[in-house]
């Protein structure tokens, strides 16, 4: 197993067995729960996303806690749509399709795990992302090189977007990578294995979990992947949420020093972000949304 997976300088809070469940889960109904982690199993409550945006955009951008990653993960897939939508466009103008491309998806992040959801609904679930409005079909195929230039259009406009804070944001992601080596945290870290075991997982650690994680999925039958993940997830949870209190403790002190530092870049973010995204919603026809429990 892979973990942690990097999409974007960021780690991907994913199992690729776990993506197993994920793509059954798209075939059938969803599995999920409106328990709490640890209790047992109640009847399955898909994913949703919500369009609330939070009371302060740096939440957005520089998240400690896995409900504020849930806000950059949908400012993620928004500038993913922004390029998709503006490669169609151009492709539309020229009168060419554009190759299929895989279906977008919210990519967790392992720095910020999002407990509330993993012990929701699993490893393999996520919020659906919106699908783009239907276009008529066109018969022609694109040539090579007007295909690249519509996927330049599309990079271009994501590029624009992300611009005024892809910088700052990559810096504080690479910030918390700090934390992992928090006195602090590794004291709590130290109760994992013994938490796992009372969950019926034998792991020395955290990557050890996940080892397991991808071991018990590839050996479940179809049908069971589902519960099987639900509850895995509802035992890291459990597991994680006093390691969590530590780490996200730090995290905010860490964001405190960071914002304090960049004081004049993060005053005209929070000035601009909002509005530029609002006009990007307008100009290419897509919205921002984000996953919620």
């Amino acid at each position: 197993m892979r973990r942690p997976e990097i999409m974007s300088r960021r780690a991907a809070h994913i199992t690729s067995a776990a993506m197993a469940a994920a793509l059954l889960a798209a075939c059938s109904p969803t599995p999920g729960s409106s328990d709490t982690a640890g209790a047992s199993p109640a009847p399955a409550t898909p994913a949703r996303l919500t369009r609330t945006l939070p009371d302060d955009s740096a939440r957005m951008l520089f998240p400690v806690t896995g409900a504020e990653s849930r806000w950059t993960q949908g400012l993620d897939i928004f500038g993913q749509q922004v390029s998709r939508a503006a490669a169609a466009s151009c492709a539309r103008d020229r009168g060419i399709a554009l190759p299929v491309q895989v279906p977008l998806a919210f990519i967790r992040f392992s720095d910020v795990p999002d407990l509330d959801f993993i012990a929701r609904h699993g490893f393999g679930q996520s919020a659906e992302v919106p699908a783009p409005e239907a276009t008529h079909a066109v018969a022609r195929p694109g040539r090579p090189a007007a295909v690249r230039g519509c996927r330049a259009e599309g990079e271009a406009a994501v590029k624009a977007l992300r611009e005024p804070y892809a910088e700052l944001q990559g810096r504080w992601f690479g910030r918390l990578a700090s934390v992992r080596r928090d006195p602090a945290t590794a004291r709590a870290l130290r109760t994992l294995p013994d938490c796992f075991a009372e969950h019926g997982v034998q792991a020395r650690d955290e990557n050890g979990f996940f080892s397991r994680v991808d071991a018990r999925l590839n050996s479940a039958a179809p049908a069971d992947l589902p519960r099987v993940d639900r509850e895995l997830g509802r035992a890291y949870a459990t597991c994680m949420r006093p390691v969590e209190a530590v780490r996200e403790r730090a995290r905010l002190r860490l964001r405190t020093r960071f914002l304090a530092e960049n004081a004049d870049d993060v005053r005209e973010l929070r000035e601009t972000l909002v509005p530029s995204l609002r006009r990007a919603e307008k100009e290419h026809g897509v919205h921002l949304a984000f996953p919620a429990p």
